[in-house]
């Protein structure tokens, strides 16, 4: 079924159909916040509980960031490292309050004990790291998630004595979940001569095509095709010395776990007009083998597990099908 993303007006449940739907709404129900995480003996005991059917409180206008934490609250991988406790003796203490938080949020909603819990510790400790998200009002929701990543990332990450620089990344869950990495071939026209960039990436960001209708495979597809490089946007080619034309194509090399799309819904137009176009996706087998580097050997093949429905910004989150994620979590901002 077609999903129509970034529309103006109500968006109403029956644009969504899916195997399975986790709607979730703050009505009814306690308020609660407990600075643990559930011990392995209890997780193996709620059968008879409902986890992770917990909705969150609005705090006025913060529902960008109950959208986006009810999605990375519901993918098992995350969540499975998290209720287990493995994160605590990982945490790097000293930057480690908002991850601390995040843990906390994630052990609230999977005990199965409340119809609602509040974020409000959670944005608090959030916001003082990051001051733009500290105020209770509208934020992009694709910004904030970047920013979750990014502080889960910088919390637990291990960076490796003889390659601990200053510009080391380091590895984390959060690399080991959503970390790709990409290979963008760019060849000189005048020369011929070939050389490779390559870049990691947590989220892509895709074109739309200006269109009434297309499909997340139409994204792709005008992501990857190649590219010339001409007048302002001309390479340096080491072997002719100067600026030349350039033809670059892109390709993964490295397929993650999970995979997060973000669609462009603005115009790259001077007037940056919003596009309403309708953007299709499928629930399951989205194969990406078609973009995939012959050295990368991952599997390509996803099935939707979140989706965030903003009316600035959607965004995808797929998991890959050899982990069995065969759920979708709808995030309404």
């Amino acid at each position: 079924m077609p999903v129509r993303f970034g529309v103006v007006t109500t968006v109403h449940i029956s644009h969504f159909r899916f195997p399975l739907v986790w709607i979730f709404l703050t009505v009814g129900g306690r308020m609660a916040w407990k600075w643990k995480y559930s011990p392995k003996e209890q997780l193996e005991d709620m059968s008879s509980l409902h986890p992770g059917l917990t909705g969150l409180q609005n705090l006025e206008n913060t529902c960008y960031m109950n959208a986006v934490l009810q999605c990375l609250c519901s993918l098992s991988p995350l969540v499975q490292y998290f209720l287990s406790g493995k994160w605590n003796p990982a945490l790097h203490q000293e930057i480690g309050e908002s991850a601390t938080a995040f843990g906390c949020l994630v052990s609230d909603m999977w005990l199965g004990e409340f119809d609602f819990v509040s974020p409000e510790a959670f944005h608090s400790v959030f916001g003082k790291r990051h001051p733009a998200f500290s105020s209770k009002t509208q934020h992009d929701a694709q910004e904030f998630l970047i920013c979750v990543l990014d502080d889960l990332h910088e919390a637990f990450k291990q960076v490796r004595a003889q390659l601990c620089t200053r510009n080391s990344s380091g590895t984390s869950i959060i690399t080991h979940l959503f970390e790709g990495q990409l290979s963008y071939a760019i060849r000189c026209l005048t020369c011929k001569a070939l050389s490779d960039k390559p870049e990691s990436f947590t989220v892509l960001s895709l074109p739309i095509p200006s269109t009434r209708v297309c499909s997340l495979q139409d994204c792709l597809e005008c992501f990857f095709q190649p590219d010339t490089l001409t007048r302002n946007n001309q390479i340096y080619c080491h072997w002719c010395g100067s600026n030349q034309d350039a033809t670059v194509t892109a390709s993964i090399t490295k397929a993650p776990q999970i995979i997060i799309f973000h669609l462009k819904r603005y115009s790259l137009s001077e007037n940056r007009r919003k596009l309403s176009t309708t953007v299709c996706y499928p629930f399951s087998d989205l194969d990406l083998s078609p973009y995939i580097s012959t050295s990368c050997n991952n599997n390509t093949e996803y099935s939707l597990c979140a989706v965030v429905v903003s009316f600035a910004l959607p965004a995808f989150i797929g998991n890959a099908l050899a982990h069995g994620a065969d759920e979708a979590c709808v995030g309404l901002d």
